[in-house]
Protein backbone atom coordinates (compact mmCIF):
# COMPACT_ATOMS: atom_id res chain seq x y z
CA UNK A 1 0.00 0.00 0.00
CA UNK A 2 1.41 3.21 -1.00
CA UNK A 3 1.16 5.51 2.33
CA UNK A 4 2.05 9.10 2.13
CA UNK A 5 3.27 9.03 6.43
CA UNK A 6 6.22 11.00 6.56
CA UNK A 7 9.23 12.33 4.37
CA UNK A 8 11.40 10.39 5.65
CA UNK A 9 9.68 6.92 5.24
CA UNK A 10 8.97 8.11 1.39
CA UNK A 11 11.84 7.19 -1.65
CA UNK A 12 14.20 10.65 -2.66
CA UNK A 13 13.02 9.74 -5.79
CA UNK A 14 9.75 9.64 -5.45
CA UNK A 15 9.58 12.94 -4.04
CA UNK A 16 11.16 14.42 -6.64
CA UNK A 17 8.77 13.32 -8.85
CA UNK A 18 6.16 14.87 -7.00
CA UNK A 19 7.51 17.88 -6.63
CA UNK A 20 8.06 17.68 -10.36
CA UNK A 21 4.62 16.62 -11.00
CA UNK A 22 3.08 19.35 -8.58
CA UNK A 23 5.03 22.25 -11.17
CA UNK A 24 3.69 20.82 -13.83
CA UNK A 25 0.11 20.77 -13.01
CA UNK A 26 0.65 24.14 -11.65
CA UNK A 27 1.98 25.29 -14.91
CA UNK A 28 -0.52 23.73 -16.72
CA UNK A 29 -3.89 25.62 -14.50
CA UNK A 30 -2.37 29.04 -15.29
CA UNK A 31 -5.23 31.20 -15.83
CA UNK A 32 -7.52 28.85 -15.06
CA UNK A 33 -11.01 29.55 -13.02
CA UNK A 34 -9.85 27.72 -9.42
CA UNK A 35 -13.19 25.50 -10.07
CA UNK A 36 -12.39 24.58 -13.84
CA UNK A 37 -10.85 20.61 -13.99
CA UNK A 38 -7.66 19.83 -14.82
CA UNK A 39 -7.12 18.91 -19.15
CA UNK A 40 -6.45 15.54 -17.46
CA UNK A 41 -8.89 13.91 -14.64
CA UNK A 42 -6.93 11.05 -13.32
CA UNK A 43 -8.92 10.44 -9.81
CA UNK A 44 -11.78 11.04 -11.92
CA UNK A 45 -14.27 8.27 -10.67
CA UNK A 46 -12.46 8.27 -6.88
CA UNK A 47 -13.37 9.10 -3.73
CA UNK A 48 -11.07 10.75 -1.28
CA UNK A 49 -11.97 10.88 2.72
CA UNK A 50 -10.54 13.79 4.44
CA UNK A 51 -10.79 13.38 8.24
CA UNK A 52 -10.13 16.86 10.25
CA UNK A 53 -10.02 15.51 14.20
CA UNK A 54 -7.83 18.93 13.79
CA UNK A 55 -9.33 22.40 12.80
CA UNK A 56 -7.74 24.15 9.23
CA UNK A 57 -8.23 26.12 7.12
CA UNK A 58 -5.22 25.63 4.31
CA UNK A 59 -5.37 21.82 4.43
CA UNK A 60 -9.09 21.80 4.01
CA UNK A 61 -9.61 23.75 0.99
CA UNK A 62 -6.04 22.67 -0.58
CA UNK A 63 -7.08 18.71 -0.21
CA UNK A 64 -10.57 19.67 -1.15
CA UNK A 65 -10.25 21.66 -4.17
CA UNK A 66 -7.13 19.50 -5.43
CA UNK A 67 -9.33 16.28 -5.66
CA UNK A 68 -11.80 18.21 -7.55
CA UNK A 69 -9.72 19.62 -10.26
CA UNK A 70 -8.41 15.96 -10.71
CA UNK A 71 -12.10 14.55 -11.19
CA UNK A 72 -12.27 13.18 -7.43
CA UNK A 73 -15.25 13.55 -5.21
CA UNK A 74 -14.60 14.33 -1.77
CA UNK A 75 -16.34 13.33 1.24
CA UNK A 76 -14.81 15.77 4.71
CA UNK A 77 -15.45 14.25 7.77
CA UNK A 78 -15.26 16.30 11.07
CA UNK A 79 -13.88 14.78 14.70
CA UNK A 80 -16.98 14.82 16.27
CA UNK A 81 -18.52 13.67 13.87
CA UNK A 82 -16.47 10.41 13.81
CA UNK A 83 -15.54 9.79 17.31
CA UNK A 84 -12.00 8.79 15.85
CA UNK A 85 -11.25 5.67 18.38
CA UNK A 86 -13.46 6.51 21.13
CA UNK A 87 -16.35 4.65 19.89
CA UNK A 88 -15.41 2.11 17.12
CA UNK A 89 -11.49 1.34 17.46
CA UNK A 90 -9.53 2.66 14.66
CA UNK A 91 -8.84 -0.27 13.45
CA UNK A 92 -12.27 -1.14 12.14
CA UNK A 93 -12.90 2.70 11.28
CA UNK A 94 -9.87 2.03 8.58
CA UNK A 95 -11.36 -1.05 7.58
CA UNK A 96 -14.81 0.35 7.18
CA UNK A 97 -13.77 3.52 5.43
CA UNK A 98 -11.86 1.20 2.77
CA UNK A 99 -14.82 0.09 1.81
CA UNK A 100 -16.44 3.17 0.89
CA UNK A 101 -13.56 5.12 -0.40
CA UNK A 102 -10.52 4.95 -2.35
CA UNK A 103 -8.07 7.22 -0.51
CA UNK A 104 -7.81 8.82 3.00
CA UNK A 105 -6.43 12.24 4.65
CA UNK A 106 -6.56 12.43 7.99
CA UNK A 107 -5.29 15.31 10.16
CA UNK A 108 -5.20 14.12 13.79
CA UNK A 109 -3.40 14.83 17.33
CA UNK A 110 -1.57 11.68 17.92
CA UNK A 111 1.17 9.89 15.56
CA UNK A 112 -0.37 6.67 16.69
CA UNK A 113 -3.75 7.17 15.40
CA UNK A 114 -2.13 7.79 11.67
CA UNK A 115 -0.18 4.93 12.29
CA UNK A 116 -2.84 2.55 13.21
CA UNK A 117 -5.28 3.56 10.64
CA UNK A 118 -2.56 3.12 7.88
CA UNK A 119 -1.76 -0.17 9.23
CA UNK A 120 -5.43 -1.33 8.61
CA UNK A 121 -6.77 0.37 5.48
CA UNK A 122 -6.70 -1.23 2.64
CA UNK A 123 -6.31 2.45 0.54
CA UNK A 124 -3.97 4.63 0.49
CA UNK A 125 -3.37 6.95 3.89
CA UNK A 126 -2.00 10.90 3.44
CA UNK A 127 -0.46 12.02 6.67
CA UNK A 128 -2.19 15.83 7.16
CA UNK A 129 -0.65 16.30 10.21
CA UNK A 130 0.09 15.32 12.92
CA UNK A 131 1.42 16.77 16.74
CA UNK A 132 4.98 15.06 15.24
CA UNK A 133 4.95 15.94 11.73
CA UNK A 134 3.86 18.03 8.86
CA UNK A 135 5.16 16.32 5.56
CA UNK A 136 2.02 18.09 3.11
CA UNK A 137 3.41 21.38 4.57
CA UNK A 138 7.30 21.05 3.52
CA UNK A 139 6.40 19.07 -0.05
CA UNK A 140 5.12 22.53 -0.52
CA UNK A 141 7.46 24.46 0.83
CA UNK A 142 10.48 23.22 -0.71
CA UNK A 143 8.40 23.10 -4.05
CA UNK A 144 8.28 26.98 -3.13
CA UNK A 145 12.03 27.27 -2.57
CA UNK A 146 12.92 25.62 -6.08
CA UNK A 147 10.12 27.99 -7.80
CA UNK A 148 12.76 31.15 -6.51
CA UNK A 149 15.03 29.63 -6.37
CA UNK A 150 16.34 26.62 -8.33
CA UNK A 151 17.39 23.58 -6.64
CA UNK A 152 17.39 23.07 -2.73
CA UNK A 153 20.38 20.31 -2.73
CA UNK A 154 23.15 22.08 -0.71
CA UNK A 155 21.28 25.28 0.31
CA UNK A 156 20.82 26.45 4.35
CA UNK A 157 17.86 26.15 5.83
CA UNK A 158 17.44 28.37 8.89
CA UNK A 159 14.81 27.49 11.31
CA UNK A 160 13.80 30.05 14.21
CA UNK A 161 11.33 29.10 17.13
CA UNK A 162 9.76 26.04 18.44
CA UNK A 163 11.09 22.74 16.95
CA UNK A 164 7.67 21.67 17.11
CA UNK A 165 6.18 19.25 14.15
CA UNK A 166 6.66 21.43 11.29
CA UNK A 167 10.68 21.93 12.19
CA UNK A 168 10.38 17.85 12.46
CA UNK A 169 9.59 17.43 8.68
CA UNK A 170 12.36 19.75 7.40
CA UNK A 171 14.40 17.61 9.31
CA UNK A 172 13.52 15.07 7.37
CA UNK A 173 13.52 16.44 4.30
CA UNK A 174 16.98 18.15 5.12
CA UNK A 175 18.01 14.43 4.26
CA UNK A 176 15.91 13.28 1.69
CA UNK A 177 16.67 16.43 -0.81
CA UNK A 178 20.18 17.27 0.87
CA UNK A 179 20.09 20.55 2.13
CA UNK A 180 21.55 21.64 5.18
CA UNK A 181 19.66 22.72 8.03
CA UNK A 182 20.11 24.69 11.26
CA UNK A 183 17.97 25.20 14.12
CA UNK A 184 18.04 28.63 16.61
CA UNK A 185 15.67 28.58 19.45
CA UNK A 186 15.26 27.90 23.42
CA UNK A 187 17.23 24.79 24.44
CA UNK A 188 13.31 24.09 26.27
CA UNK A 189 11.99 23.61 22.96
CA UNK A 190 14.37 21.58 21.31
CA UNK A 191 13.53 19.50 18.30
CA UNK A 192 13.79 15.70 19.36
CA UNK A 193 17.14 14.59 18.73
CA UNK A 194 15.95 11.71 16.58
CA UNK A 195 14.66 13.69 13.89
CA UNK A 196 17.87 15.85 13.84
CA UNK A 197 20.25 12.68 13.83
CA UNK A 198 18.17 11.19 10.97
CA UNK A 199 19.18 13.84 8.61
CA UNK A 200 22.62 13.77 9.83
CA UNK A 201 22.69 9.87 8.84
CA UNK A 202 22.10 10.93 5.74
CA UNK A 203 24.63 13.35 5.39
CA UNK A 204 22.95 16.75 5.65
CA UNK A 205 24.52 18.87 7.62
CA UNK A 206 22.20 20.01 11.14
CA UNK A 207 23.55 22.15 13.80
CA UNK A 208 21.39 23.67 16.64
CA UNK A 209 22.86 27.12 17.00
CA UNK A 210 21.05 28.90 19.98
CA UNK A 211 22.36 32.91 18.76
CA UNK A 212 19.70 33.52 15.61
CA UNK A 213 21.97 36.69 14.56
CA UNK A 214 24.85 34.08 14.27
CA UNK A 215 22.08 31.14 12.86
CA UNK A 216 21.01 32.71 10.24
CA UNK A 217 24.43 33.97 8.92
CA UNK A 218 24.32 32.97 5.22
CA UNK A 219 20.99 31.69 5.62
CA UNK A 220 19.36 30.49 1.49
CA UNK A 221 16.20 30.19 3.37
CA UNK A 222 14.76 31.14 7.24
CA UNK A 223 11.72 29.98 8.30
CA UNK A 224 9.44 30.07 11.51
CA UNK A 225 5.92 29.24 12.86
CA UNK A 226 3.32 30.00 15.62
CA UNK A 227 4.73 30.12 18.68
CA UNK A 228 1.82 28.64 20.51
CA UNK A 229 -1.21 26.43 19.54
CA UNK A 230 -5.12 26.96 19.93
CA UNK A 231 -4.95 24.69 22.65
CA UNK A 232 -2.36 25.93 24.81
CA UNK A 233 -3.74 27.74 28.01
CA UNK A 234 -2.96 31.38 28.30
CA UNK A 235 -0.07 30.78 31.39
CA UNK A 236 1.74 28.01 28.71
CA UNK A 237 1.26 31.33 25.72
CA UNK A 238 3.08 33.48 28.48
CA UNK A 239 5.66 31.22 28.85
CA UNK A 240 6.82 30.39 25.31
CA UNK A 241 6.72 34.17 24.06
CA UNK A 242 9.10 34.67 27.07
CA UNK A 243 11.02 32.06 25.77
CA UNK A 244 10.49 32.48 22.08
CA UNK A 245 10.96 36.52 22.29
CA UNK A 246 14.68 36.80 21.18
CA UNK A 247 13.84 34.49 18.08
CA UNK A 248 11.91 36.86 16.55
CA UNK A 249 11.95 37.20 13.04
CA UNK A 250 12.50 40.63 12.46
CA UNK A 251 14.25 42.86 9.54
CA UNK A 252 17.31 43.64 11.62
CA UNK A 253 17.54 39.39 11.98
CA UNK A 254 17.05 38.73 7.61
CA UNK A 255 19.69 41.12 7.39
CA UNK A 256 22.21 38.60 8.94
CA UNK A 257 21.23 35.97 5.78
CA UNK A 258 21.94 36.03 2.18
CA UNK A 259 20.56 39.03 0.91
CA UNK A 260 18.52 37.01 -1.70
CA UNK A 261 17.47 34.52 1.28
CA UNK A 262 13.57 34.11 1.48
CA UNK A 263 11.12 33.66 4.82
CA UNK A 264 8.34 31.11 4.78
CA UNK A 265 6.13 31.22 7.37
CA UNK A 266 3.01 28.08 6.82
CA UNK A 267 0.12 29.93 8.56
CA UNK A 268 -1.74 30.70 9.99
CA UNK A 269 0.24 33.86 11.85
CA UNK A 270 0.74 35.94 14.93
CA UNK A 271 1.44 38.63 13.37
CA UNK A 272 4.65 40.81 15.31
CA UNK A 273 5.17 38.06 17.06
CA UNK A 274 7.06 35.07 15.60
CA UNK A 275 7.69 37.30 12.54
CA UNK A 276 6.71 40.84 12.24
CA UNK A 277 4.47 42.49 9.17
CA UNK A 278 7.33 44.04 7.43
CA UNK A 279 9.13 40.55 7.44
CA UNK A 280 5.83 38.78 6.18
CA UNK A 281 5.01 41.25 3.42
CA UNK A 282 8.77 42.24 2.68
CA UNK A 283 10.40 41.34 -0.27
CA UNK A 284 12.35 37.95 1.20
CA UNK A 285 8.29 36.65 2.09
CA UNK A 286 7.27 33.84 -0.18
CA UNK A 287 4.23 32.94 2.08
CA UNK A 288 1.47 32.86 -0.14
CA UNK A 289 2.86 31.05 -2.52
CA UNK A 290 4.06 28.46 0.07
CA UNK A 291 0.26 28.88 0.85
CA UNK A 292 -1.14 28.26 -2.67
CA UNK A 293 1.60 25.32 -3.26
CA UNK A 294 0.06 23.09 -0.76
CA UNK A 295 -2.74 22.88 -3.52
CA UNK A 296 -0.22 21.59 -5.92
CA UNK A 297 1.77 19.47 -4.16
CA UNK A 298 -0.91 17.70 -2.75
CA UNK A 299 -2.42 16.45 -5.52
CA UNK A 300 0.95 15.13 -7.06
CA UNK A 301 0.73 13.48 -3.54
CA UNK A 302 -2.69 12.33 -4.09
CA UNK A 303 -1.90 11.26 -7.77
CA UNK A 304 1.43 9.14 -6.43
CA UNK A 305 -0.71 7.41 -3.89
CA UNK A 306 -2.90 6.03 -6.52
CA UNK A 307 -0.49 5.53 -9.12
CA UNK A 308 -2.02 7.52 -11.44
Amino acid sequence: MTHFLDIHKTDPQALRSMIDSARAMKMARDGLPKAAPDDDLPLAGRMVALIFEKPSTRTRVSFDVGARQMGAETLVLSGSEMQLGHGETIADTARVLSRYVDLIMIRTFEEEALLELADHATVPVINGLTNRTHPCQIMADVMTYEEHRGPIVGKKVVWCGDGNNVFASFAHAAGQFGFDLTFSGPETLDPEREFLELARSKGSRVEIVRDPASAVSGADLVVTDTWVSMHDSQTTKERRHNQLRPYQVNEELMAHAKDDALFMHCLPAHRDEEATSAVMDGPHSVILDEAENRLHAQKAIMRWCLGV
